[in-house]
């Protein structure tokens, strides 16, 4: 006798719901001249916290002193602000001036 086999028919369908996540909004973290930190120095936390090459560095900081005030970097405002505090803490062990700020990027 032929065994019966029922084949399960049932259709399951779920609804995938693609939620669009936006950017979050960027940040410029700016450097500004003064008359006592040392050209040295901008290039050292430019290398070491902003992790840019020696020439981008250099490029940087004779923009800072030439205009007075050039962009570090573009991050999250959160980066921006730790990227800023990690400065300003270098800086003042150091004894110098140096000070940074915040715009949003355009």
């Amino acid at each position: 006798m032929a065994e019966e086999r029922k084949t399960d028919t049932r259709v399951i369908s779920a609804t995938k719901t693609t939620k669009k996540l936006k950017k979050p909004p960027l940040y410029r973290v700016l450097l500004h001249n003064d008359n006592f930190t040392t050209r040295e120095f901008v290039v050292e936390i430019l290398r070491d916290v902003f992790h840019k090459n020696e020439q981008e560095a250099v490029q940087i900081m004779l923009h800072v002193h030439n205009n007075g005030v050039g962009v570090a970097g573009i991050y999250t405002y959160e980066v921006a602000e730790m990227k800023i505090r990690t400065v300003e803490i270098l800086a003042r062990r150091q004894e110098f001036p140096l000070r940074l700020s915040i715009e949003p990027e355009e």
